[in-house]
């Protein structure tokens, strides 16, 4: 799952949206600099995406890309993951997502000095919001996989596995909506446990 997932799902368990975003940032297991709300948040971002690399709904849409690029896989399936959840964002959601992102750039401009701590940097809320409604299109995908792959030591390894992202769309359509539901009732079934953690 990549931000706007990750969000959806805060969304749905009642818990920090700028958390679901935080985990992608704070490194360790020591929460204990961090509020309560956040702390969770982080646990349950870890949790989502370990859930994520292990769902059967998932495997064969792995198993489509080619040896050398199966490690980029994940990256790819989160991304394209959040650029269906954009385009039929209505069937899952009755928040405008325009709406709904404004409100989560926002909560992560409030926690810029959070994102700071944690060797992240602050973004403005409207900065975010675009960055979250630009999944809606290809072409903010194609964006947010060159942002990635810049990351990487070798970038092309990752821009040569999503080359034909589009190509995943048939078949990760319809599991999108079982997906996010599934691991929304996982999470909702360790929330006490992440909660005492």
């Amino acid at each position: 799952m990549n931000f706007l997932a990750h969000l959806w799902l805060a969304e749905r368990t009642g818990t920090s949206l700028a958390g679901a975003v935080l985990g992608d940032v704070v490194r360790g297991a020591d929460l204990s600099a961090y509020p309560p709300a956040l702390a969770l948040g982080i646990q349950l971002h870890r949790r989502v995406d370990a859930t994520t690399d292990r769902h059967p709904a998932l495997q064969p849409l792995r198993a489509r890309f080619a040896p050398g690029r199966r490690r980029y896989a994940g990256i790819v399936l989160d991304l394209v993951t959040d650029h269906v959840l954009a385009r039929d964002w209505r069937s899952l959601e009755a928040e405008p997502l325009t709406a709904f992102c404004a409100r989560a750039g926002q909560a992560i401009a409030d926690a810029a000095p959070w994102f700071l701590q944690a060797g992240g940097r602050r973004t403005s809320a409207g900065d975010f919001t675009r960055l979250l409604l630009s999944y809606r299109d290809p072409a903010g995908i194609d964006l947010a996989l060159g942002r990635v792959a810049s990351r990487l030591r070798q970038p092309a390894l990752l821009l040569d596995a999503a080359r034909d992202w589009q190509a995943l769309m048939p078949a990760l359509s319809p599991v999108v909506p079982g997906l996010l539901r599934d691991i929304e009732a996982q999470l909702q079934a360790v929330m006490p446990v992440a909660t005492q953690a």
